[in-house]
């Protein structure tokens, strides 16, 4: 626990300020969470993201009410967190949410933007091919980052599938 407090607290090692640099807009939303996903990583506060804040029924335990103390604790600084990362008009949308629903939101405004990134990626990376002339190693290289821009962007296609691609790319036809 203490090495956590420590590199929190550390100004040569604040990851917070990648967010800083770029904050959300309609253009960059897989970037964004990324890095916000690689800050809270780092802070042991990932979690916080994908558990949504119980709603309480009137009969509920002390223990149901602790528990629910302690997610909507946890959950307000990673929510002024996003909110502070966001442009004016996203901050203005999300200010009453909570980080459990801010990510869900988002996420399902911006479905649509990254279904298209992740088309135009793979569409680069199938069209690709090998030309008569061109370096072998060259090809690779190109071919090694089309697969990590894909896997940036959620897609694996597995080891075995990704072999067949970059030897269907050595060939014309």
């Amino acid at each position: 626990m203490a090495i956590r407090y420590h590199v929190r607290n550390n100004d040569s090692f604040n990851l917070r300020s990648i967010l800083e640099k770029d904050k959300l807009n309609n253009n960059n939303f897989l970037d964004w969470e990324r890095n916000l996903r690689i800050v809270l990583k780092s802070e042991g506060m990932e979690d916080v993201l994908n558990t949504e804040i119980p709603v309480l029924a009137e009969n509920a335990t002390q223990a149901q009410k602790a528990n629910e103390k302690s997610i909507r604790e946890r959950s307000v600084p990673i929510t002024c967190l996003m909110l502070a990362t966001l442009e004016t008009s996203l901050q203005k949308r999300f200010e009453t949410m909570d980080a459990y629903s801010i990510i869900q939101n988002l996420r399902s405004m911006f479905h649509e933007f990254a279904s298209q990134e992740r088309y135009i990626a793979e569409k680069e990376l199938l069209d690709t091919k090998l030309l008569p002339g061109k370096k072998l190693h060259d090809h690779m290289f190109k071919m090694i980052g089309l697969f990590e821009n894909l896997r940036r962007l959620g897609v694996n296609y597995g080891e075995e599938f990704s072999n067949d691609i970059v030897l269907c790319s050595l060939h014309d036809g």
